[in-house]
């Protein structure tokens, strides 16, 4: 009996030591997000359609549009990635400015800096990340007017002249992928950010840091070899 038990203790060791591999084999290809949005559908649409778009077995993302706004947003993020069991890498929330108090979209941003939350804000509305698909905006505008300039540029380019720009529309990631530019949306996300340097988000006007979130879904090994060099 002592040598089958020492035979099972051995296998069992063995087995350990395979699951131990495989976990780290798993953790050097997942990066674990926790995107929390302030919009119900179109944010949360937007990235679920990125993830369908990602190389597999690179992030897993949980997308929860929650319909709440700044400060509220914020503290619901901290709220879930403390009680979830699973732990998150990176943890962002997406909002914009729209109409809510400066001291309001200030103070989520700077909450959510303190607690080790990432901000995707615009200013001032989300549809801007989505104009810069496909031309360079310098200039504050409306969410009416940026949902005009989206139409127009959509139809000029896709042929679409009867195309109607809906928030909660599924189909808006597939004409943003096919007719405008991500890459240079990025670039383009990055000189709108670069023009200010102060902690007035309110005041950054046009400007937006959703490319941020962007790149890090495009660029998960970055992430981690982040993560290794903070420990």
């Amino acid at each position: 009996m002592a040598r089958v038990a020492k035979i099972d203790n051995v296998i069992k060791k063995r087995f350990e030591r395979e699951e131990k591999k495989r976990s780290v084999e798993i953790r050097t290809k997942l990066v674990y997000f926790l995107i929390v949005c302030e919009g119900e559908k179109t944010e949360p649409n937007y990235f679920k359609a990125l993830e369908d778009k990602l190389p597999r077995g690179t992030v897993e993302l949980k997308v929860d549009g929650i319909g709440r706004n700044t400060i509220g947003l914020v503290d619901y993020a901290i709220r879930q990635r403390d009680i979830s069991c699973r732990k998150y890498d990176r943890v962002w929330v997406v909002f914009d400015k729209d109409d809510f108090p400066d001291d309001n979209f200030n103070g989520a941003i700077i909450k959510a800096h303190a607690n080790s939350v990432n901000c995707a804000w615009t200013n001032e509305a989300f549809e801007l990340w989505f104009l810069l698909h496909f031309q360079f905006v310098n200039t504050g505008l409306k969410r009416a007017d940026y949902k005009a300039y989206l139409e127009r540029e959509i139809r000029k380019k896709s042929g679409f002249v009867k195309y109607k720009y809906l928030k909660n529309d599924f189909c808006t990631f597939s004409f943003l992928e096919n007719y405008g530019n991500q890459e240079q949306a990025i670039e383009w996300a990055k000189q709108l950010k670069q023009k200010y340097t102060d902690q007035r988000y309110s005041t950054h006007n046009p400007c937006t840091r959703v490319h941020e979130l962007i790149e890090e879904l495009l660029n998960p090994q970055d992430v981690l070899n982040g993560l290794e060099s903070e420990k």
